[in-house]
């Protein structure tokens, strides 16, 4: 799994939402430029981000866009599947159906483990997390096991 460059422009369009009052709107113009995301690629990204209920459009003079959640509530998965839809690492990790071997492969749990692996920990990451750590955020202890 790779994530690509539009959910990397979510997570940051996110951050930065975060770190805002949530009262305030903020101008797209103002999420591009301090996040050094191109505006119109930005603009797909917020109506994914609408779209799945983590931000909200308003228009008008005092128009932007705001989270319609606290950052405590909005998880890097609630991002990464707005945007890329289901995390997997095979099609068949997502429904068995899809592949006439699922029932009888030998590397099929693997992949629906690795993806209950990866999904927990993108759950447990949450942005109000991130905004407070900034650049610093760490992996807990029980992630880093066996690593010297």
């Amino acid at each position: 799994m790779e994530i690509t460059q539009e959910t990397d422009y979510a997570v940051r369009c996110v951050l930065f939402l975060s770190r805002t009052s949530p009262e305030k709107n903020v101008m797209i113009e103002e999420i591009a430029g301090s996040m050094e995301i191109p505006r119109s690629f930005l603009a797909k990204i917020l109506q994914k981000l609408s779209k799945a209920g983590i931000v909200r459009s308003f228009r008008g003079v005092r128009g932007g866009f705001r989270l319609t959640r606290a950052p405590l509530d909005i998880t890097l998965l609630d991002v990464v599947e707005a945007i890329e839809g289901p995390v997997t690492m095979n099609k068949c990790g997502i429904e068995g159906k899809l592949c006439n071997f699922s029932g009888t492969c030998t590397v099929h749990p693997v992949w629906k483990k690795l993806r209950t692996i990866v999904e927990g920990h993108l759950r447990s990451v949450n942005f109000e997390t991130l905004k407070k750590h900034g650049g610093a955020y760490e992996l807990h202890r029980d992630d880093r096991a066996g690593k010297k």
